[in-house]
């Protein structure tokens, strides 16, 4: 238990802190920090914030999908936004085209380490992927699906409001999934426990 907890909390933080290092390639974002960043824009508060205040607006929408909320979903909305907002605060601005593919490649790679990490501590669903599978459990369309168009109704609408859309939001479309895929089974804890009793369980004789 105190090793899920660690890594449900540093993965979380790592998570905002790779979405604000994408926000600051200035290259284009995911599909929800494009939204994230268009509002901001609008409202004038930080995108950290926005993005706190919209993971609490999309737990709402569990409500009449029937899903349920854990630890790691309060831990979600709570943490992701606030990292990413601190970290915006104490980042200086990126210039070059270099750098700024350098630190938009470096927030694709810490965000799939921080999946990983939080996921793989088994404490539920972030609100995002909860509206996912709640769509899937209600409606029957597969998982690909409710997020395809949840994804690009966001994308559209952030990219409306002002949020930046480029080649970094492509790249991170085409390389989080392999990325997030290679590390949940180096990280997740539920295989790690399954390891350690088989190894703790002694071999059995075959007349036994």
């Amino acid at each position: 238990m105190p090793r899920r907890v660690v890594q449900l909390f540093l993965g979380l933080f790592l998570y905002g802190a790779g979405c604000a290092l994408t926000v600051q390639a200035g290259l284009g974002n995911d599909p929800w920090t494009v939204f994230a960043q268009g509002l901001s824009i609008h409202i004038g508060i930080g995108i950290g914030w926005v993005a706190n205040l919209l993971g609490f607006l999309v737990l709402l929408l569990w409500i009449p999908l029937r899903q349920k909320p854990r630890v790691g979903t309060i831990a979600n909305i709570l943490l992701v936004g606030t990292s990413m907002q601190v970290v915006l605060w104490v980042m200086p601005p990126v210039t070059g085209l270099l750098a700024q593919l350098g630190v938009l490649l470096g927030g694709i790679l810490l965000v799939a380490l921080a999946s990983g990490l939080y996921i793989g501590a088994r404490f539920g669903a972030g609100p995002r992927d909860g509206l996912m599978t709640g769509l899937n459990a209600r409606l029957g369309w597969p998982i690909w699906v409710c997020r395809a168009v949840v994804e690009l109704t966001v994308l559209a609408a952030g990219w409306a409001l002002g949020g930046t859309v480029g080649i970094g939001t492509v790249l991170f479309a085409v390389l989080i999934g392999p990325l997030v895929h290679a590390a949940l089974p180096l990280l997740d804890t539920g295989r790690v426990s399954a390891s350690a009793a088989d190894t703790a369980t002694p071999a059995r004789s075959p007349r036994s």
